[in-house]
Protein backbone atom coordinates (compact mmCIF):
# COMPACT_ATOMS: atom_id res chain seq x y z
CA UNK A 1 0.00 0.00 0.00
CA UNK A 2 1.08 3.45 -0.90
CA UNK A 3 2.18 5.85 2.10
CA UNK A 4 -0.52 8.09 0.87
CA UNK A 5 -3.45 5.30 1.75
CA UNK A 6 -1.79 4.18 4.22
CA UNK A 7 -1.90 7.41 5.95
CA UNK A 8 -5.41 8.16 4.78
CA UNK A 9 -6.54 4.20 6.09
CA UNK A 10 -4.76 5.63 9.81
CA UNK A 11 -6.65 9.17 9.68
CA UNK A 12 -10.34 7.07 9.24
CA UNK A 13 -9.48 4.26 11.30
CA UNK A 14 -8.41 7.19 13.84
CA UNK A 15 -11.63 8.77 13.74
CA UNK A 16 -14.05 5.41 13.62
CA UNK A 17 -12.35 5.32 16.81
CA UNK A 18 -12.99 8.17 18.67
CA UNK A 19 -16.30 8.01 17.44
CA UNK A 20 -16.73 4.91 19.15
CA UNK A 21 -15.45 6.02 22.39
CA UNK A 22 -17.75 7.89 25.03
CA UNK A 23 -17.53 11.71 24.57
CA UNK A 24 -17.79 13.59 27.67
CA UNK A 25 -20.30 16.33 27.64
CA UNK A 26 -18.65 19.74 28.47
CA UNK A 27 -20.48 21.51 31.51
CA UNK A 28 -22.98 23.50 30.85
CA UNK A 29 -21.92 27.17 30.75
CA UNK A 30 -23.15 29.08 34.03
CA UNK A 31 -25.14 32.72 32.64
CA UNK A 32 -23.34 35.29 33.69
CA UNK A 33 -25.38 37.91 36.00
CA UNK A 34 -26.55 41.27 34.93
CA UNK A 35 -24.28 43.35 35.63
CA UNK A 36 -25.45 45.72 38.16
CA UNK A 37 -25.57 49.44 38.42
CA UNK A 38 -23.49 51.01 40.79
CA UNK A 39 -24.44 54.32 42.11
CA UNK A 40 -20.75 55.07 42.81
CA UNK A 41 -19.84 55.39 38.87
CA UNK A 42 -22.44 57.43 38.43
CA UNK A 43 -21.58 61.29 36.90
CA UNK A 44 -22.06 63.83 39.34
CA UNK A 45 -22.19 67.54 39.32
CA UNK A 46 -22.76 68.05 35.75
CA UNK A 47 -23.54 71.04 34.22
CA UNK A 48 -27.16 71.52 32.19
CA UNK A 49 -25.16 71.13 29.15
CA UNK A 50 -23.45 68.14 30.41
CA UNK A 51 -26.46 66.59 31.09
CA UNK A 52 -28.24 67.23 28.02
CA UNK A 53 -25.11 65.66 26.32
CA UNK A 54 -25.15 62.29 28.14
CA UNK A 55 -28.96 61.86 27.85
CA UNK A 56 -28.78 62.57 24.03
CA UNK A 57 -25.89 60.25 23.98
CA UNK A 58 -27.54 57.61 25.91
CA UNK A 59 -31.04 57.60 24.03
CA UNK A 60 -28.87 57.21 20.75
CA UNK A 61 -27.17 54.41 21.82
CA UNK A 62 -30.68 52.95 22.31
CA UNK A 63 -31.55 52.81 18.73
CA UNK A 64 -27.57 52.28 17.83
CA UNK A 65 -26.43 49.53 20.31
CA UNK A 66 -29.80 47.78 20.07
CA UNK A 67 -31.35 48.14 16.69
CA UNK A 68 -32.22 45.37 15.57
CA UNK A 69 -29.61 42.87 13.71
CA UNK A 70 -31.27 42.50 10.76
CA UNK A 71 -33.40 45.43 9.97
CA UNK A 72 -31.38 48.10 11.69
CA UNK A 73 -34.98 49.17 12.96
CA UNK A 74 -35.86 50.43 16.62
CA UNK A 75 -36.79 47.45 18.98
CA UNK A 76 -40.69 48.40 20.49
CA UNK A 77 -38.81 48.08 24.07
CA UNK A 78 -35.61 46.73 25.67
CA UNK A 79 -37.53 43.33 27.13
CA UNK A 80 -39.60 40.79 25.29
CA UNK A 81 -42.49 42.72 24.06
CA UNK A 82 -46.22 40.83 24.47
CA UNK A 83 -44.95 37.34 24.10
CA UNK A 84 -44.13 38.23 20.56
CA UNK A 85 -39.87 37.69 21.29
CA UNK A 86 -36.97 40.00 20.58
CA UNK A 87 -38.50 40.27 16.66
CA UNK A 88 -40.81 43.54 17.34
CA UNK A 89 -39.73 46.63 16.06
CA UNK A 90 -41.79 49.97 15.65
CA UNK A 91 -41.97 52.22 12.38
CA UNK A 92 -42.85 55.80 14.36
CA UNK A 93 -39.83 54.62 16.97
CA UNK A 94 -37.35 54.20 14.15
CA UNK A 95 -38.18 57.42 12.65
CA UNK A 96 -37.20 58.90 16.20
CA UNK A 97 -34.37 57.14 16.04
CA UNK A 98 -33.09 57.92 12.36
CA UNK A 99 -33.09 61.48 13.87
CA UNK A 100 -30.61 60.37 16.69
CA UNK A 101 -28.32 58.79 14.28
CA UNK A 102 -27.83 62.02 12.20
CA UNK A 103 -27.46 63.98 15.03
CA UNK A 104 -24.80 61.24 16.36
CA UNK A 105 -22.91 61.59 13.16
CA UNK A 106 -23.43 65.24 13.00
CA UNK A 107 -21.74 65.48 16.87
CA UNK A 108 -19.04 62.87 15.92
CA UNK A 109 -20.20 60.41 18.08
CA UNK A 110 -20.38 57.66 14.78
CA UNK A 111 -18.69 58.83 11.15
CA UNK A 112 -21.67 59.59 8.73
CA UNK A 113 -20.36 56.86 6.76
CA UNK A 114 -21.73 54.12 9.60
CA UNK A 115 -24.23 56.56 9.89
CA UNK A 116 -25.42 56.31 6.25
CA UNK A 117 -24.45 52.80 5.99
CA UNK A 118 -27.18 51.81 8.77
CA UNK A 119 -29.97 53.94 7.28
CA UNK A 120 -29.52 52.07 4.22
CA UNK A 121 -29.65 49.09 5.69
CA UNK A 122 -32.97 50.41 7.36
CA UNK A 123 -34.74 51.56 3.97
CA UNK A 124 -33.99 48.48 1.93
CA UNK A 125 -35.52 46.44 4.77
CA UNK A 126 -38.39 48.61 4.36
CA UNK A 127 -38.22 48.61 0.62
CA UNK A 128 -39.42 44.94 1.27
CA UNK A 129 -41.13 44.57 4.31
CA UNK A 130 -45.29 44.71 4.48
CA UNK A 131 -47.08 47.66 3.62
CA UNK A 132 -50.77 49.05 2.44
CA UNK A 133 -51.28 52.07 0.05
CA UNK A 134 -47.71 52.98 1.27
CA UNK A 135 -48.30 53.28 4.54
CA UNK A 136 -46.93 50.48 7.20
CA UNK A 137 -48.24 49.08 10.56
CA UNK A 138 -47.28 50.08 13.99
CA UNK A 139 -45.20 46.85 14.80
CA UNK A 140 -43.09 44.79 11.98
CA UNK A 141 -41.38 41.74 12.35
CA UNK A 142 -37.31 42.79 12.31
CA UNK A 143 -36.48 39.75 10.70
CA UNK A 144 -39.25 38.82 8.24
CA UNK A 145 -40.56 42.47 7.39
CA UNK A 146 -44.10 40.81 7.99
CA UNK A 147 -46.35 42.57 10.09
CA UNK A 148 -46.94 41.78 13.90
CA UNK A 149 -50.49 42.67 15.28
CA UNK A 150 -50.79 45.96 17.24
CA UNK A 151 -54.41 45.12 18.53
CA UNK A 152 -57.09 42.69 18.44
CA UNK A 153 -58.31 44.62 14.67
CA UNK A 154 -55.07 46.55 14.28
CA UNK A 155 -52.65 44.72 11.57
CA UNK A 156 -52.58 46.61 8.78
CA UNK A 157 -51.65 50.70 8.29
CA UNK A 158 -51.22 52.91 10.60
CA UNK A 159 -50.74 56.68 9.11
CA UNK A 160 -49.75 58.01 12.40
CA UNK A 161 -46.69 55.77 12.98
CA UNK A 162 -45.78 55.71 9.07
CA UNK A 163 -45.82 59.68 9.94
CA UNK A 164 -43.69 59.64 12.83
CA UNK A 165 -41.11 57.30 10.40
CA UNK A 166 -41.59 59.63 7.91
CA UNK A 167 -40.31 62.44 9.77
CA UNK A 168 -36.89 61.05 9.96
CA UNK A 169 -36.73 59.35 6.90
CA UNK A 170 -37.44 62.54 5.23
CA UNK A 171 -34.57 64.62 7.46
CA UNK A 172 -32.35 61.89 6.20
CA UNK A 173 -33.22 62.15 3.10
CA UNK A 174 -32.17 65.98 3.18
CA UNK A 175 -29.10 65.10 5.35
CA UNK A 176 -27.52 62.71 3.22
CA UNK A 177 -26.38 64.54 0.11
CA UNK A 178 -22.94 62.90 -1.16
CA UNK A 179 -22.72 60.83 -3.85
CA UNK A 180 -21.20 57.62 -2.19
CA UNK A 181 -23.51 54.37 -2.74
CA UNK A 182 -24.93 54.52 0.49
CA UNK A 183 -25.84 57.95 1.05
CA UNK A 184 -27.17 58.25 -3.01
CA UNK A 185 -29.25 55.05 -1.65
CA UNK A 186 -30.96 56.40 0.91
CA UNK A 187 -31.81 59.35 -0.85
CA UNK A 188 -33.36 57.64 -3.56
CA UNK A 189 -35.32 54.66 -1.84
CA UNK A 190 -36.60 57.61 0.56
CA UNK A 191 -38.10 59.23 -2.35
CA UNK A 192 -39.40 55.99 -3.87
CA UNK A 193 -41.34 55.19 -0.75
CA UNK A 194 -42.20 58.60 0.18
CA UNK A 195 -43.97 59.06 -3.04
CA UNK A 196 -46.08 56.27 -2.77
CA UNK A 197 -47.51 56.83 0.55
CA UNK A 198 -51.19 57.36 -0.20
CA UNK A 199 -52.21 59.43 2.57
CA UNK A 200 -55.47 60.54 0.11
CA UNK A 201 -57.16 57.19 0.50
CA UNK A 202 -56.87 57.01 4.17
CA UNK A 203 -59.72 59.85 3.91
CA UNK A 204 -62.40 57.05 2.68
CA UNK A 205 -63.41 60.07 0.33
CA UNK A 206 -64.54 62.76 3.41
CA UNK A 207 -62.83 65.64 5.11
CA UNK A 208 -60.73 63.95 7.75
CA UNK A 209 -58.13 61.54 7.83
CA UNK A 210 -58.66 57.46 9.38
CA UNK A 211 -56.22 56.07 11.76
CA UNK A 212 -56.18 52.69 10.51
CA UNK A 213 -57.11 50.31 7.45
CA UNK A 214 -56.78 46.55 8.02
CA UNK A 215 -56.24 43.98 5.22
CA UNK A 216 -58.44 41.79 7.37
CA UNK A 217 -60.66 43.97 9.23
CA UNK A 218 -61.13 46.99 6.83
CA UNK A 219 -61.82 50.29 8.25
CA UNK A 220 -63.63 48.54 11.11
CA UNK A 221 -61.59 50.55 14.18
CA UNK A 222 -63.17 53.35 12.64
CA UNK A 223 -60.80 56.12 14.13
CA UNK A 224 -60.76 59.71 12.88
CA UNK A 225 -57.80 61.21 13.78
CA UNK A 226 -58.90 65.38 15.41
CA UNK A 227 -57.05 67.40 16.85
CA UNK A 228 -55.46 68.81 19.54
CA UNK A 229 -52.48 65.78 19.90
CA UNK A 230 -49.26 64.28 18.86
CA UNK A 231 -50.68 63.96 15.14
CA UNK A 232 -50.33 67.19 13.25
CA UNK A 233 -47.26 65.57 11.66
CA UNK A 234 -49.52 63.42 9.87
CA UNK A 235 -52.00 65.84 8.15
CA UNK A 236 -48.95 68.39 7.48
CA UNK A 237 -47.46 65.22 5.64
CA UNK A 238 -50.65 64.01 4.25
CA UNK A 239 -51.11 67.99 2.30
CA UNK A 240 -47.38 67.83 1.25
CA UNK A 241 -47.79 64.45 -0.21
CA UNK A 242 -45.71 64.82 -4.08
CA UNK A 243 -48.92 62.46 -5.56
CA UNK A 244 -51.40 62.00 -2.71
CA UNK A 245 -52.01 65.22 -1.11
CA UNK A 246 -55.08 65.76 0.51
CA UNK A 247 -56.93 68.85 0.48
CA UNK A 248 -56.81 71.93 2.86
CA UNK A 249 -60.54 71.05 4.31
CA UNK A 250 -59.23 68.07 5.21
CA UNK A 251 -56.92 69.76 7.44
CA UNK A 252 -59.42 72.47 8.57
CA UNK A 253 -62.52 70.30 8.65
CA UNK A 254 -60.88 66.74 9.90
CA UNK A 255 -58.23 67.98 12.57
CA UNK A 256 -59.06 71.77 13.57
CA UNK A 257 -62.44 70.38 14.46
CA UNK A 258 -61.75 68.11 17.69
CA UNK A 259 -63.46 68.76 20.52
CA UNK A 260 -60.06 69.09 22.06
CA UNK A 261 -58.76 71.69 19.53
CA UNK A 262 -59.33 75.14 20.44
CA UNK A 263 -58.40 76.50 23.90
CA UNK A 264 -57.91 79.66 24.99
CA UNK A 265 -58.43 79.58 28.62
CA UNK A 266 -55.62 80.29 31.44
CA UNK A 267 -53.60 77.65 33.42
CA UNK A 268 -51.18 79.06 35.95
CA UNK A 269 -51.07 82.81 33.95
CA UNK A 270 -50.32 81.19 30.92
CA UNK A 271 -52.94 81.13 27.74
CA UNK A 272 -53.06 77.69 26.37
CA UNK A 273 -53.97 78.30 22.25
CA UNK A 274 -54.68 74.38 21.77
CA UNK A 275 -55.19 71.35 23.73
CA UNK A 276 -57.21 70.07 26.31
CA UNK A 277 -57.28 71.16 29.71
CA UNK A 278 -53.79 72.05 30.93
CA UNK A 279 -52.40 70.64 27.63
CA UNK A 280 -52.25 66.95 28.18
CA UNK A 281 -48.92 65.00 27.78
CA UNK A 282 -45.78 66.81 26.75
CA UNK A 283 -45.31 63.86 23.75
CA UNK A 284 -47.95 65.86 22.12
CA UNK A 285 -45.20 68.80 21.90
CA UNK A 286 -42.88 65.94 21.10
CA UNK A 287 -44.01 64.18 18.27
CA UNK A 288 -44.76 66.57 15.66
CA UNK A 289 -41.99 68.58 16.35
CA UNK A 290 -39.11 66.46 15.68
CA UNK A 291 -39.82 66.95 12.46
CA UNK A 292 -41.37 70.19 11.95
CA UNK A 293 -39.80 73.57 13.14
CA UNK A 294 -42.37 75.49 15.64
CA UNK A 295 -40.14 78.63 15.59
CA UNK A 296 -42.38 81.01 12.91
CA UNK A 297 -44.91 78.07 12.27
CA UNK A 298 -48.08 79.34 12.67
CA UNK A 299 -51.81 79.46 10.64
CA UNK A 300 -55.09 80.76 11.26
CA UNK A 301 -55.45 78.56 14.92
CA UNK A 302 -52.41 79.10 16.37
CA UNK A 303 -48.35 80.39 16.55
CA UNK A 304 -47.10 76.89 16.96
CA UNK A 305 -44.17 78.75 19.01
CA UNK A 306 -46.19 79.93 21.32
CA UNK A 307 -48.61 76.87 21.68
CA UNK A 308 -44.77 74.64 22.67
CA UNK A 309 -43.91 77.54 25.26
CA UNK A 310 -47.36 77.65 26.78
CA UNK A 311 -48.08 73.93 27.02
CA UNK A 312 -44.28 73.20 28.35
CA UNK A 313 -44.74 76.30 30.80
CA UNK A 314 -48.25 74.88 31.77
CA UNK A 315 -46.90 71.27 32.89
CA UNK A 316 -43.92 73.28 34.73
CA UNK A 317 -46.17 74.99 36.69
CA UNK A 318 -48.72 72.22 37.63
CA UNK A 319 -45.93 69.70 38.61
CA UNK A 320 -44.25 72.19 41.08
CA UNK A 321 -47.78 73.25 42.32
CA UNK A 322 -48.89 69.34 42.18
CA UNK A 323 -52.51 70.01 43.07
CA UNK A 324 -52.92 66.23 43.71
CA UNK A 325 -49.95 65.72 45.66
CA UNK A 326 -48.54 63.22 43.62
CA UNK A 327 -44.79 61.33 44.92
CA UNK A 328 -42.12 63.36 43.29
CA UNK A 329 -43.49 66.06 41.97
CA UNK A 330 -41.82 69.34 41.81
CA UNK A 331 -39.53 72.01 40.37
CA UNK A 332 -36.94 69.25 39.67
CA UNK A 333 -39.16 66.63 38.57
CA UNK A 334 -41.56 67.40 35.92
CA UNK A 335 -42.61 67.03 32.46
Amino acid sequence: MKPALLLLSSCFLSAATLAAQPTKRPAPATKAAPAKFDPRQRPRNLTDEQLLDQVQRQTFRYFWDFGHPTSGMARERSNVAYDYGNEVVTTGGTGFGIMAIIVAAERGWITRPQAAARISKIVNFLWKADMYHGAFPHWLNGETGHTIRFGIKDDGADIVETSFLYEGLLCARQYFTKDTPDEQNVRNRILWLWEGVEWNWFTQGQNVLYWHWSPNNGWSMNHQIHGWNECLITYVLAAASPRYATDKAVYDQGWATGPEYKNGKIYYNTTLPLGPNLGGPLFFTHYSFMGLDPHGLKDQYADYWQQNQAHTRINHDYCVANPKQQKGYGPTCWG
